[in-house]
């Protein structure tokens, strides 16, 4: 499979009309789209993806139920949609897609990765059950749904508990908020 091309955006998240390799995107951190998207059910769980072993940053540690670069020339929905079908196997509609907001996420890891993202994120309501994914084996290792009270007492001891990333907490928070506030 070849590399895909990103588009580049400026620090306040505007086009710059460039676009350049993912890996080049890592190398000289500039700056970028991703596209999350956070899935529910009827029951007021929020499925959580375990990041695939082989990944280069957080590798094993449970996440956002999908996520992936928004490639040059695609839509951020287009993204959200492709990604969802590539990491989990399951079909869903832009028109499924509720925004949540855009979060800037700028961090360096010590393998030299600099991630300068702009997550736009979305949720959505789903009816599948656990055995209807299929997981892309190089991005999620598995899934699994979690009430938000048990979202909350992990991320309490996230420093500690290896579960989730410990440095996305204020991030997850708001998603479990907008989640929460779309369930009322």
């Amino acid at each position: 499979m070849s590399e895909e091309y990103i588009d580049i955006l400026n620090a306040d998240g505007s086009p710059t009309g460039k676009s350049c390799l993912k890996s080049e995107i890592h190398r000289k951190g500039y700056y970028h789209n991703t596209a999350h998207v956070w899935f529910y059910n009827a029951e007021a769980e929020i499925l959580l993806a375990r990041r695939a072993a082989s990944k280069t940053i957080c590798p094993l540690l449970w996440d956002v139920s999908v996520a992936g670069h928004v490639d040059s020339g695609e839509t951020i929905t287009q993204a959200a949609v492709r990604e969802t079908y590539e990491e989990i196997g399951i079909e869903v509609t832009e028109t499924l897609l509720d925004k949540i907001g855009i979060y800037e996420c700028f961090q360096s890891y010590p393998n030299g990765i600099k991630d300068n993202e702009f997550h736009h994120t979305y949720m959505a309501k789903i009816d599948n059950m656990l055995n209807e994914f299929s997981l892309d084996k190089n991005e999620v290792e598995q899934v699994k749904f979690v009430t938000i009270p048990e979202f909350r007492e992990l991320l309490k001891n996230s420093d500690a508990n290896g579960h989730f990333i410990s440095s996305n907490t204020p991030y997850y928070l708001e998603v479990i908020d907008a989640i929460e506030h779309r369930l009322l």
